[in-house]
């Protein structure tokens, strides 16, 4: 059963994170320059939070507060759900679902590892079918 490790080592392992204290706004520039739906919230290299693009809109925006002046802590999403390298993926795709969320931040010995979104997971699964396909045509036809 393929785990997270198995995304981690195809994509890397780099994740943008932002302190509590800065402002949204420096938050929402860093997911713009990075084309990100979501940063994790770090302080004293422990995960306090995730700010998402959902954040963006329902807590910042949708509460009218200004981006410039607001902190990530005061809109960010806690608790924050996670996994690790040994998680299936299987058990990723049903926290997606039930959490109706988008991004994992993958912790390994109680450090951030990397991050896996369901779009990674997509695009791991759309290989894997494939590579198996391409093996049973090459198989069928030998």
């Amino acid at each position: 059963m393929p785990t997270v490790s198995e995304i981690l080592r195809r994509k890397g392992d780099d994740v943008f994170t932002v302190s509590p204290t800065a402002t949204a706004m420096d938050a929402i520039r860093a997911m713009n320059n990075h084309r990100l739906g979501a940063v994790v919230v770090v302080d004293d290299g422990q995960v306090v939070g995730m700010f998402t693009e959902r954040d963006v809109l329902v807590r910042l925006l949708g509460a009218s507060l200004d981006p410039e002046s607001t902190r990530v802590e005061d809109v960010m999403t806690t608790p924050v759900a996670y996994c690790t390298t040994n998680t299936p993926l299987t058990e990723c795709k049903s926290i997606f679902t039930e959490r109706r969320i988008r991004h994992l931040p993958v912790m390994e010995d109680d450090r951030l590892a990397g991050m896996v979104t369901s779009g990674d997971i997509l695009a791991f699964e759309a290989t894997d079918h494939e590579q198996t396909i391409r093996y049973l045509e090459s198989y069928i036809q030998s």
